[in-house]
């Protein structure tokens, strides 16, 4: 019997995400092969403490991502930053837990301080393999004021948009608020820049709702975008693959409420549908997303997985591509998973796939020179 690949599965996070990821966590736990991995849970608490709680924490936690978050724990860890037979070592040193070589990391961080490129970082420098984006990848993803300039050389459409700094709008809100009204007809929406799951999002309906609206995206992030509100549906592609990246068929997220809000994704049972794959979709736009969300995909340096999103104007018809998630929500009613599932690729199955190209790409990475 060969060997079994032990897998690091790390979760939680510094972010408002935090919750989402210990519930997309919990899924990957469930469906990975115990036959084929041994699994060793890395949980990061809400404070930043890296920890390694046992599985029955995770398994019994409540589904409802509100009151799922890592339990805090005095036995902290730190990934020693160079190769190491050791890769993970205790804080304290009074701590009993072995720590186990790891052969590969999932990470299932969403938003900052794990999807945006920071903890990638530290992987490299650890040199163990890991699924999903690099350091750019990750970064340019997270970033939707960049990933967006570099779409648009690219050809590819996306929504207007006008990026605010806080600085800009702490030395002057009358006049940041009158530059905003003076570029975007009502109504639209404000939201951070570098965040997922909607967080600190918002749709401005009437002047006075701007200026509070701005100020609680800032409490995300110090930039915020500005983006004109389309009455649009929202089809969405999954991505997999390094050098030669293949598209899922294409889905449809419908909302029943007024936008795809935090509160829908996640705290809703009904609040939004899930149609895949997409109806009353002509061919040619199934196409153009596809090829569309391939390229966007290489134009930010993407690798492994990622979920690209759209907007399909119900007036003009126009495509616009509106953002790419290069960690997904990964539960398994979560529409990347779903969307493999439907193009015959099983939740099990992608896992396995995921492992395989992140252990190809780190042994092709480590074949290059690092002195001359």
């Amino acid at each position: 019997m060969s060997k079994k690949i032990r897998v690091g599965l790390i979760f939680g996070g510094r972010s408002g995400e935090h919750e989402v990821s210990v519930a997309s966590a919990r899924s990957v736990f469930n469906a990975l092969d115990k036959n084929r991995y041994e699994v060793i849970l890395i949980g990061i608490d809400q404070e930043g403490r890296w920890l390694l709680p046992e599985s029955r924490q995770l398994l019994e936690q409540n589904n409802t991502p509100m009151t799922t978050k890592v339990a805090h724990s005095d036995e902290a860890f730190g990934l020693v930053p160079y190769p190491n037979q050791q890769q993970l070592v205790p804080i304290q040193a009074h701590t009993s837990k072995a720590i186990p070589h790891l052969d590969v990391i999932l990470p299932i961080l969403h938003g900052t301080y794990g999807e945006d490129g920071t903890v990638q970082g530290l992987l490299e420098l650890a040199q163990i393999p890991y699924v999903g984006s690099g350091v750019l990848g990750s970064a340019l993803g997270m970033d939707k004021e960049v990933s967006r300039k570099l779409m648009s050389l690219a050809g590819i459409p996306t929504v207007p948009t006008l990026a605010l700094r806080k600085h800009e709008f702490t030395a002057d809100k009358k006049a940041a608020t009158a530059k905003i009204l003076k570029q975007f007809q009502i109504p639209f929406f404000i939201k951070p820049a570098n965040a997922g799951s909607s967080v600190g999002v918002h749709k401005v309906k009437s002047a006075d709702q701007l200026l509070a609206a701005l100020e609680d995206a800032f409490q995300f992030d110090v930039k915020v975008l500005v983006e004109k509100a389309v009455a649009a549906r929202e089809l969405e592609c999954a991505i997999l693959g390094n050098e030669n990246p293949k598209a899922s068929i294409v889905g449809e997220i419908i909302p029943h409420h007024e936008f795809y809000s935090y509160e829908a994704k996640y705290l809703d049972e009904n609040g939004a549908s899930l149609q895949i794959p997409a109806l009353d979709v002509s061919p040619e736009i199934a196409e153009k997303v596809r090829n569309w969300a391939i390229e966007a995909f290489r134009v930010l340096e993407c690798r492994g997985l990622a979920r690209v999103d759209f907007f399909l104007d119900r007036v003009t018809g126009e495509l616009f591509l509106n953002e790419i998630n290069t960690i997904p929500g990964f539960t398994k009613i979560s529409m990347y998973p779903k969307l493999w599932e439907a193009s015959g690729l099983s939740y099990a199955d992608l896992l396995d796939e995921l492992i395989r190209l992140a252990i190809d790409n780190f042994k092709q990475r480590s074949a290059l020179k690092t002195s001359i």
